[in-house]
């Protein structure tokens, strides 16, 4: 599997609502950013990924394909991606609320054993100035 393939493969997970923590590197050194969070390490990335699974559903994610530069060990890629996804909530239904945003997306990768993993992983979306 080439790095492309690891992201793309994290995207069609997201869209499946599966589990999103396999893709990173277990590594103190660890770290994701998303649109509003940032999080150090893999057990900060693996918990907020386990909560963002359990609260969030139908997700849509919209991709022409990420830019990505490979070497033997390491990768990086850059992507502009529309997320939409609803997010639930414990107590009723009808509370549930979607969100939809054009995002970009910034990161890299490291190979272990012919498997990538995300070592960092960043999603900003622009804000009207």
């Amino acid at each position: 599997m080439s790095a492309e393939d690891a992201v793309l493969d994290y995207y069609e997970a997201l869209r499946r609502g599966e589990p999103l923590y396999p893709y990173f590197r277990e590594s103190p050194d660890t770290w994701k950013a998303a649109i509003s969070t940032t999080y150090d390490g893999y057990d900060a990335v693996a918990a907020a990924l386990r909560e963002q699974t359990r609260t969030t559903t139908d997700w849509s994610v919209g991709s022409d394909g990420p830019a990505v530069v490979q070497g033997e060990e390491w990768a990086s890629f850059n992507d502009a991606v529309s997320l939409a996804w609803t997010r639930t909530s414990d107590d009723d239904d009808a509370t549930a609320t979607r969100h939809e945003f054009e995002t970009r997306w910034s990161g890299t990768l490291v190979d272990h054993d012919d498997e990538w993993s995300f070592l960092e992983l960043h999603v900003s979306a622009p804000t009207a100035v």
